[in-house]
């Protein structure tokens, strides 16, 4: 065997061995892309200006809470064959399953209105269309997209999507930070008992294990059974060693990919509007338009556009995850995105009317801002019980039989359901 003959062999061993990597990327790899979603780019901005490096730490720290937290959630769709909210009502009775599913509702609702209204302000500042007609354009554009798409037509525009938010990554680099603070910071945690650092410590980690994203990724997995032609319950139930370890690798990669970009947000505007001594900003916007001097056109243009991405990666799951939450309490047997509107109205309905609530909070004179900040609320309010839920869930063996969690799963579940609980409280302090 010649050297040329094995190199070329190893090369396709290489190659092939990166298609089946990401062959097995799907809802994992979605949910962890749609966590920075343009009202996430806000608060991570925001952190990065007002507080600088010290704030990095916070990637590092609440990767693997995320992290557990979500892989509960997909196993639990896949063992199951439901959803989250489901499960929930098949365990737990009616008054522990509806406010949970309003308070999600409400959150989400507030977090598409700001976020549809900051795909609104970016085309304003690209192209100079008036944001009050650049808003309902993406709203129709999305709304068009989930009615009509199939479900894996959905699946694979959403990853091509994922891949806008590597525009942080590089806007990261031409903003040329000082490597040896960022270091330090990102590995040597910095707390600050005031006010404004607990308020942005509060607004990351209700951003970054956010609700929503509990219920999307178990009904996600539920949607890859059904595509594969596993339509009623009983043909969902129960999953494979191979298929469990295929959603931990998804998972894990989406959720690395989602704090990876977090923490090179945090890292731009720390490098560029800390630094110059701009850190009264309010929006991922305003942290854009202040790029542009600072680190030149190429991240202006980068950090602008991709926020465009973001939020049609985003805005869908927000209003899935409605869709999904209310089909699933209610027992609607026609709740997919493979489903059409004549068989499953009800389920379009929800999406479009959580659109259109979230679309007409930018009309009714409801500051982008406040919409951010009360969603955060909710979501800090909802993210503690929910983790708690999630982990007793898939700990049960009468719901999982013996798929429970590992102890580490455990452990890691409930420090996230503590650390939440106590954000939850310092939010309504400070």
């Amino acid at each position: 065997m010649t050297k040329s003959f094995r190199t070329n062999a190893a090369r396709t061993k290489k190659r092939s061995a990166v298609r089946r990597y990401f062959a097995k990327l799907g809802p994992g790899l979605i949910t962890g892309a749609a966590d920075d979603d343009p009202s996430g780019i806000s608060t991570y901005s925001v952190a990065g200006a007002s507080l600088g490096y010290p704030i990095l730490w916070t990637a590092l720290f609440t990767f693997p809470l995320m992290a557990a937290v979500q892989l509960m959630c997909a196993r639990l769709g896949m063992v199951t064959g439901r959803g989250l909210a489901g499960v929930i009502g098949r365990r737990y009775p009616s008054w522990v399953l509806w406010p949970a599913c309003g308070l999600l509702i409400v959150a989400n609702t507030f977090n598409i209105g700001a976020d549809l209204g900051g795909m609104g302000d970016v085309m304003h500042m690209v192209t100079g269309i008036p944001s009050y007609l650049g808003t309902p354009f993406f709203a129709v554009v999305i709304v068009v997209a989930l009615v009509w798409g199939s479900y894996r037509w959905i699946e694979r525009t959403f990853k091509w999507l994922a891949s806008a938010l590597l525009a942080y990554i590089i806007t990261a680099f031409l903003a040329r930070p000082d490597w040896g603070a960022v270091l330090r910071a990102t590995f040597i945690p910095h707390v600050q008992w005031t006010g404004e650092f607990m308020a942005v410590l509060v607004g990351i980690l209700g951003t970054t294990i956010s609700p929503y994203l509990f219920f999307w990724q178990a009904s996600q997995e539920v949607e890859e059974e059904r595509a594969m032609g596993r339509v009623t319950v009983e043909e969902r139930e129960g999953a494979t060693d191979p298929e469990l370890r295929d959603a931990t690798t998804d998972s894990n990669t989406g959720m690395f990919y989602s704090n990876l970009v977090m923490y090179f947000i945090i890292l731009t505007t720390a490098a560029t509007l800390h630094a110059h001594g701009m850190r009264d900003i309010e929006t991922a916007q305003q942290a854009a338009s202040a790029l542009g001097p600072l680190a030149g056109r190429g991240a202006y243009w980068l950090f602008t556009l991709a926020l465009i991405g973001t939020g049609m990666l985003a805005v869908p799951v927000l209003a899935g995850s409605c869709a999904y939450a209310i089909a699933e309490a209610a027992g609607w047997e026609s709740a997919s995105l493979d489903d059409r509107p004549k068989r499953a109205g009800h389920f379009y309905v929800v999406i479009g009317l959580a659109m259109l609530i979230g679309l007409g909070m930018n009309y009714f004179g409801l500051n982008a801002v406040k919409m951010l900040f009360w969603s955060a609320v909710l979501n800090g309010v909802l993210a503690p019980p929910l983790v708690v839920l999630v982990v007793l869930l898939a700990s049960d063996r009468t719901v999982m039989g013996e798929r429970v969690n590992a102890p580490i799963a455990n452990v890691l579940g409930w420090i996230c359901a503590g650390v939440m609980a106590v954000a939850a409280v310092a939010m309504f302090i400070t």
